[in-house]
């Protein structure tokens, strides 16, 4: 798959305080890729050198193969996380301002104002002052700011900040829309629920240095432990017990259930499978509850970030 952003052993440093040490990753074409670390990691600096705030002191970045030139501020979109707008101008006069700056004619940018005023149900929004709206809504006008001038780059950091749940899945669902039309997003969040539901790709960028980065559904994988989260009704519970402490690495789960199970998390060896821990229980009971534990975006950010803490 052909990458639309890459970075190439970008370093940047503020006196003696290293930003980003080295930090190489690809962004592949019309993908969402989650750009993931604690507060002080250095995302914010690398989303300043790629929108040209900043310069990194070595290494260099791509835009579609070629290095970044101040032109390609017309191919980014940039949602930071300190919104900012002009409080006292209306809002369709403000946006339309804005998407004129993107390179728009007043007429197209008029148009596609419209489409997304309907897309995000806030027609009746035109003629009111941003002072005169909520957090969540200002974000709205912001979003649209955003992704108007149909950018081959977004840029969203923490875009669900400041919004119900409602207003949050509506977000979501543009993002994936956005996606979907052959846009490419960058985005960074604190929100690991957000990961899990967006992202293609991922990097985890900790005290400047690039922990992991990869598919998201590969570096799971990588996490898998071959543990299985299981509910059973056993013939007799005691000589169960003893039975797989015998033969697995058996530890009590925790979850919510309609039976009235033993509730087992159960550690395979690495050379069986799946099958041969259920064969063994369906001799020992009835199951009832079978399922891989599969590390979360979370699990995965706790430990790594905890490894070199």
């Amino acid at each position: 798959m052909k990458n639309l952003l890459v970075a190439q052993n970008v370093s940047k440093s503020y006196g003696d305080y290293k930003a980003i040490n080295n930090l190489s990753i690809e962004v592949p074409e019309q993908s969402i890729f989650g750009l993931l670390g604690p507060n002080g990691a250095g995302k914010t600096t690398f989303i300043r050198i790629i929108n040209q705030i900043t310069m990194p002191d070595t290494g260099k970045v791509l835009l579609d193969g070629q290095p970044l030139q101040p032109s390609d501020v017309q191919h980014i979109g940039y949602l930071p996380e300190e919104r900012g707008l002009y409080k006292s101008m209306k809002v369709g006069e403000q946006v339309l301002y804005l998407a004129q700056l993107k390179g728009l004619s007043k007429k197209e940018a008029t148009s596609r104002l419209k489409y997304w005023f309907d897309r995000l149900e806030i027609g009746d929004w035109w003629n009111k002052k941003i002072q005169e709206l909520s957090k969540g809504m200002a974000q709205k006008i912001q979003f649209i700011v955003t992704v108007i001038h149909q950018p081959k780059l977004l840029i969203f950091d923490e875009p669900f900040s400041g919004f119900d749940p409602v207003n949050a899945n509506l977000i979501k669902d543009q993002i994936l829309q956005l996606k979907e039309d052959g846009a490419t997003i960058l985005f960074s969040t604190h929100r690991m629920e957000s990961v899990e539901e967006l992202c293609d790709y991922m990097a985890l960028i900790h005290k400047s240095n690039k922990m992991l980065d990869g598919k998201v559904a590969d570096i799971k994988k990588d996490f898998r432990s071959n543990t299985y989260q299981v509910g059973i009704s056993p013939r007799q519970r005691n000589e169960m017990l003893e039975n797989l402490n015998h033969h697995f690495e058996v530890t009590p789960a925790h979850y919510h259930s309609i039976h009235e199970d033993v509730k087992l998390h159960i550690k395979i060896p690495e050379n069986s499978s799946a099958n041969d821990l259920l064969h063994h229980l369906i001799t020992l009971g009835q199951v009832n509850h079978f399922v891989e534990v599969v590390p979360s975006v979370n699990d995965i950010f706790i430990k790594t970030v905890g490894q070199h803490a």
